[in-house]
């Protein structure tokens, strides 16, 4: 009798939820989308009860598409899902949403952070590794929850992430036993110990939290109950089938990458296209105020990472897509771009992009997404070509970053949606001049979600080495030695314009957004 398990991501664009068993052939997948609202400027929010619907809709197609395959359900041994480790609500009693569901999109808290940061204290990169208050933090969330959400002040218990936040549903938990595994603990920035594995009193003191509100940590593969009767009953799963604490999207990506070891690099090339580095704890060269590095733990014990991130990477592709080409949904409209852009030259024809879609960067605070350079000659391609060299550019400043503190960047991972598009893949190889390899298994997070699952009902003895027998190589891309000094020299220039020239305009498109 084979064993089967079901994994979930939970992600900015999309709730995925798939059935495989321990050869890692996937019997069942459903893909839910997911809402964004922009209720003002800089402001992004969503449904957590969309991402619960989105998540029993996939597991109730799965079990039915079982069952068409004669395979039972009963021999489900586990549930096991990752979500989004920058992004919180608040819950009641009952464990219920009464709050929207804020990530890191959203750049409501930046004057709050700023304002913290001005304090300069010692104890965020001490203990959390991120010396400086980012606005896509959960901390700075919560904070703007107990200052400005009326119903939170009167009935919140606590503060849970989406994952967690689907677990406990399917399970039947109250708001009383909120959880949040260590490494989605980490995504919250600022307020616990990223060594001791649990919260701060005195940065939550600091930070004007009460720890009452705060979810208990558990390891990723702590059993927090099982299917509820109402979940079993809607979606043909098994009473009692274990569900898994979960983990963060980033730290499952981490491991589907491979960077089980320190020194590993990877792209993960999702709605928050992400740059990480493994290492064996905080690095002070990394974790200063003015890197824009965000320093997390691993699922994993021990492990640790950096990443650099550019918050509308992915999201910038389906905004082009859905909003300037009018292809919404349209997977394969993805492929046609690259088409038009491959004939393209490097470069873009001198036509640039910035994907600063929902905030600035750290050199143009006020900077917003805009085209630039564009002529009569400029067709739908150049400006594909551009979008996707735009994250590339912003790629090259994390690099540097990586490089200067003595990390070695000779070969490169990509995974998650991004690692489909060879155009993209040999782009960022020429911009960033290292090799970039893609796997046989990008499946992402849900792979590693699924062996997770194994090893938390004890059907695989070693995670760690599991994960390492699926990480074969599908293709290495090289960097081409022209190119790369070609993007180098108009990144400098575009460094400069953003750092000098386009400022005081920015500050006046500010004021009539």
């Amino acid at each position: 009798m084979k064993k089967y398990y079901i994994g979930f991501d939970a992600g900015t664009q999309s709730v995925k939820v798939a059935v495989y068993n321990l050869e890692m052939e996937c019997i069942a997948e459903k893909n839910y989308p997911t809402k964004l609202y922009y209720p003002k400027a800089g402001w992004v929010e969503m449904d957590v009860d969309e991402y619960l619907e989105a998540a029993k809709n996939g597991i109730r197609d799965c079990i039915t598409e079982l069952k068409r395959k004669k395979i039972d359900p009963k021999d489900i041994r586990a549930v096991f899902g990752d979500g989004i480790i920058c992004g919180i609500v608040g819950v009641d009693e009952n464990g219920d949403a009464i709050t929207p569901y804020i990530n890191y999109l959203d750049s409501r808290c930046q004057k709050d952070a700023d304002e913290i940061a001005e304090k300069n204290l010692q104890i965020w990169g001490k203990e959390t590794g991120n010396a400086r208050p980012s606005c896509m933090f959960p901390a700075l969330i919560a904070r703007w929850f107990l200052k400005n959400n009326d119903d939170f002040k009167a009935k919140g218990r606590k503060f849970m992430h989406n994952a967690p936040y689907i677990l406990s549903h399917l399970a039947g938990l109250k708001g009383e036993n909120a959880f949040v595994d260590w490494g989605t603990m980490s995504g919250w920035g600022l307020g616990f110990n990223v060594y001791k594995k649990e919260w701060s009193d005195e940065q939550l003191e600091i930070l004007g939290i009460d720890r009452k509100f705060m979810p208990k940590i558990l390891k990723p593969w702590d059993i927090v109950g099982g299917i509820s009767k109402e979940i079993a009953e809607y979606t043909g799963l098994e009473e009692g089938t274990p569900v898994c604490a979960g983990a963060g999207d980033t730290m499952q990506s981490m491991l589907g990458c491979g960077l089980t070891e320190k020194d590993m690099a990877a792209d993960v090339a999702g709605t928050c296209a992400m740059f990480c580095v493994s290492t064996d704890g905080i690095k002070p060269e990394l974790s200063t105020p003015d890197s824009g590095l965000i320093f997390n733990s691993g699922t994993l014990p021990d492990t640790y990472f950096y990443w650099g991130f550019i918050r509308t990477g992915g999201l910038a592709l389906r905004w082009f897509r859905d909003n300037i080409c009018d292809k919404k949904s349209d997977e394969g409209y993805f492929d046609f771009l690259s088409e038009k852009a491959e004939n393209i030259p490097c470069g873009s024809d001198g036509v640039l992009f910035l994907p600063y879609l929902t905030g600035g960067s750290p050199e143009a605070p006020d900077a917003c997404g805009c085209f630039m350079n564009i002529t009569m000659d400029t067709d739908q391609g150049t400006l594909w070509r551009a979008v996707l060299e735009a994250i590339g550019y912003d790629y090259i400043g994390v690099t540097d970053i990586y490089r200067k503190a003595g990390v070695s960047l000779k070969e490169i991972t990509v995974t998650e949606g991004g690692s489909k598009s060879e155009l993209w893949n040999q782009i960022k190889s020429d911009m960033l001049d290292t090799k970039v390899k893609t796997l046989k298994n990008a499946t992402g997070a849900v792979m590693t979600n699924i062996l997770t699952a194994a090893y938390a009902v004890g059907d695989i003895g070693n995670l760690k080495e599991s994960l390492e027998v699926l990480l074969a190589p599908k293709k290495v891309y090289t960097p081409v030695e022209e190119n790369t000094r070609y993007y180098r020299s108009i990144y400098n220039l575009r460094k400069e314009m953003l750092e000098t020239d386009m400022n005081r305009t920015f500050e006046k498109l500010k004021k009539i957004r």
